[in-house]
């Protein structure tokens, strides 16, 4: 009969250990799910800012008209009358995503519509994010360190501001694929797997398809790679974790229609070559290294250096030639704006007036990081204790992320995914050090003389086990003499002793130890609880309804939504929209209308025109205007319910970005004595441009003082007519106002009217103006 056999402990510990993991790991992606569901549950489910609506309307008509008329889909609704060719100007990654996963649960027989779809895309991709954030903390410092990761980014604030139900932005997608890449190549890098190798480049080609930010990526990998080669860690390893990554890539990224040869043209990517060529070289010396004898080996490594030497000035002056052809050195407008934080500001203003390009403010790390902030430092050193290739990786990853955030406030979602790690890495380091301090002290471990001393039991058993092998090793094997038996036995005792030494430097008292994990547990309560109210209060709300709470209760704002359904309704189908760039994607998602510019920015000299039809007196404003074929002009005013985000504020950015191309427009006829001012002390420029007479019209008849509740002040100009334009529709709370171009007058005619008109031809033949100019 047999005798059944033991299950043994450490098998089983193991198992419910790994049953324990999945489970926690379960639970942190309904967390993450679940806590960017308050936009839904407050509000509705609808899609929030601008330009997710830009992606909205593109994956439906992705799903309607499939993929091939997706990539040669030329949009005439968009950038009057000069159109948009869709599928070479968008990273076409989040609509790929959406759309796929529409056809996946209709073929499940799920029918939810595209909106629903597109709405939850970003809760959905913010647990995978969590669970890429734990497997690439694992690699670097532990599944401990890698689970309190997963938690803390599966909350904060800064990622929960861009992927939120109904932010369907590329960032929804794009941060899971910068987290999966990164961790593929430390995956790579710790195993030298030419499959992981594979895996990483496919990851980089769905980033390079999902967001412009995957420049970061080509950057920060060839400077973690360089920083192993300089610092002495080559090893194969790393070879195969960056040569693929950079060919393979490439390639890859050439086959993305908005990329294309930019993948290899332009200076983003040229730091990658570079270091590809120097392991290259590395790697050739310590191939010959291991080859030759040390005679042959200098003269080898001589020829090597030599020819590399050669081949890599032929490259850098290829390089120079390529940047100095370019104006901007080859580099893109937004990536100088990085590098150098003055060179938006002063060269190009349409970047510069974007709100999220502009530098964060010290509160903001804290509202969007809080005590993550304070974490981050203990996590850095924790990288150190001891310095690994993966730790420096992520050392490397937190210091170039901090400094972009500190450039742009949109790159604060490129830093809280690097905040979370090095903060997972100091709770976990933290709390092992206090519970081991605890478990050393309690009464039923501590037993025994060496207990006291500060050895904990299992590390007593384990070197009675492991003296028990080598007394059996040594036994099979012939005595040593007794010099070396001595000198055996010294060493052992030495290493015991130091081994004690420094368990017994990390042991701190009990009551501190208890009193530091309570005081951390208080902590992580205290980042739920801002966590839990930035998700339901600050970030949850759609910026296309607003709500303000007074006295009287909640108000709710939807003139947004009005003013698009009165334009889809009252005009006609290819009728014509100005605005503000700011507006165009909606206008055309929600009130299907043709609109001269949108968020997509690509054109600096269309905007401008739009700039300086605002910046322009009534009927200069009106030349250009009709010269564009446009029947209506849109603009936001917030001045009666003190609505800040209007194009009152926004009016010196038309300015600037409008004088940048047509010289006539000069922003310090705004001004008065250099400041921007709209009430009596206004300049007369200010007061009769178009931007004021629309925003103001008949404001006086709302309150009898026309007081602006915005720039807390009463108006300068408060009765003027529209002799240009006329009024069509304004918003219950007046937040969107728009007008009609007026027809222009018929001819007169008749002998009567002729010799009059005749003597203000010449006249007016003079004061006629190229519209522009």
């Amino acid at each position: 009969m047999a005798v059944p056999e033991v299950p043994n402990p450490t098998t089983v510990r193991h198992a419910f250990g790994n049953v324990l993991l999945v489970f926690i790991l379960l639970l942190i992606g309904v967390l993450a799910f679940s806590i960017r569901l308050f936009s839904v549950i407050k509000y509705e489910s609808v899609i929030h800012e601008f330009d997710p609506y830009f992606n909205y309307r593109v994956t439906q008509y992705l799903v309607k008209n499939g993929v091939y008329d997706f990539w040669n889909w030329f949009d005439d609704r968009t950038w009057y009358p000069l159109g948009r060719v869709i599928g070479g100007t968008v990273y076409p990654g989040l609509t790929l995503t959406a759309g796929s996963l529409w056809r996946i649960l209709n073929s499940l027989n799920v029918p939810l519509s595209v909106e629903t779809v597109c709405v939850f895309t970003a809760p959905i991709f913010s647990a995978f994010a969590a669970w890429a954030t734990y497997l690439l903390t694992k690699e670097v410092k532990g599944a401990g360190a890698g689970l309190t990761a997963a938690a803390l980014l599966a909350m904060v604030p800064s990622y929960i501001s861009r992927s939120v139900a109904g932010s369907y932005d590329n960032e929804a997608v794009a941060i899971f694929a910068l987290i999966f890449t990164f961790y593929l190549y430390i995956k790579t890098l710790n195993t030298g797997s030419l499959f992981y190798a594979t895996l990483n480049a496919i990851a980089y080609f769905y980033m390079v398809c999902s967001w412009g930010g995957y420049t970061f990526i080509i950057n920060l990998i060839p400077m973690h790679a360089l920083l192993c080669i300089v610092t002495g860690r080559y090893s194969a390893r790393l070879y195969i974790a960056y040569a693929p990554l950079v060919i393979l890539g490439t390639l890859f990224a050439a086959l993305v229609p908005v990329v294309g040869f930019n993948a290899v043209m332009t200076s983003e990517h040229f730091a990658s070559f570079l270091v590809f060529i120097i392991i290259n070289v590395v790697a050739l010396v310590h191939y010959i290294k291991g080859s030759l004898t040390p005679q042959m080996f200098k003269v080898a490594v001589t020829l090597v250096v030599s020819v590399g030497l050669v081949v890599g000035f032929a490259v850098l002056a290829v390089l120079i030639a390529l940047v100095a052809s370019s104006p901007t050195g080859g580099w893109s407008g937004r990536s100088l704006s990085l590098l150098d934080p003055t060179y938006a500001s002063k060269y190009i203003p349409i970047i510069a007036s974007v709100s999220e390009h502009q530098p964060p403010t010290w509160p903001s790390y804290f509202m969007d990081l809080n005590v993550l902030a304070f974490l981050v430092p203990a996590g850095i050193i924790a990288c150190f204790l001891p310095l690994s290739d993966a730790s420096s990786f992520a050392v490397l990853y937190i210091v170039t992320s901090v400094y972009f955030s500190g450039v742009m406030v949109r790159l604060m979602l490129v830093l809280a995914p690097a905040a979370c790690i090095m903060s997972g890495i100091a709770l976990s380091e933290a709390f092992d050090v206090f519970t081991r301090s605890i478990k050393f002290q309690l009464p039923s471990v501590t037993e025994g003389p060496q207990a006291n001393a500060g050895d904990s039991g299992d590390v007593t058993r384990s070197n009675v086990v492991k003296t028990e092998s080598e007394k059996s090793e040594d036994s099979s094997k012939e005595k040593p003499s007794r010099k070396s038996k001595k000198k055996e036995k010294e060493n052992i005792e030495k290493t015991s002793v130091v081994s004690r030494i420094e368990r017994r430097l990390l042991v701190l008292p009990l009551e501190a130890s208890v009193i530091a994990i309570l005081l951390l547990v208080l902590l992580g309560a205290l980042y739920v609880v801002h966590c839990v109210w930035a998700a339901a209060e600050a970030y949850s709300a759609p910026s296309i309804v607003l709500t303000s709470r007074g006295n009287d209760g909640l108000h709710v704002f939807d003139d947004f939504r009005e003013a698009y359904a009165w334009l889809s309704h009252n005009t006609e189908v290819d009728d014509k929209v100005a605005s503000w760039w700011d507006y165009g994607y909606q206008t055309t998602a929600m009130a299907n209308r043709t609109v001269i510019v949108d968020n997509n920015t690509w054109n600096n000299t269309h905007i401008a025109t739009v700039g300086t039809a605002m910046s322009s007196p009534e009927k200069a404003a009106w030349d250009i205007f009709n010269s564009l074929d446009v029947k209506y002009v849109l603009v936001v005013f917030g001045g009666l319910v003190g609505y800040p985000s209007d194009d009152i504020n926004k009016f010196l950015w038309m300015v600037r970005i409008g004088g940048g191309v047509f010289p006539h427009i000069k922003e310090p006829d705004y001004l008065r004595d250099g400041q921007y001012r709209i009430d009596s002390q206004a300049t007369p420029t200010m007061l009769n441009c178009l931007m004021y007479k629309l925003s103001y019209y008949r404001f006086v008849e709302t309150d009898g003082k026309g007081y602006d509740r915005v720039r807390q002040t009463e108006i300068g100009k408060k009765h003027f007519k529209l002799s240009h334009f006329e009024e069509v529709f304004t918003t219950h709370h007046w937040m969107v106002r728009i007008y009609k171009l007026k027809s222009p007058r018929n001819r007169i005619r008749g002998k009567t009217k002729k010799s009059k008109s005749s003597k203000f031809s010449s006249k007016g033949s003079r004061a006629r103006k190229n519209p522009w100019h």
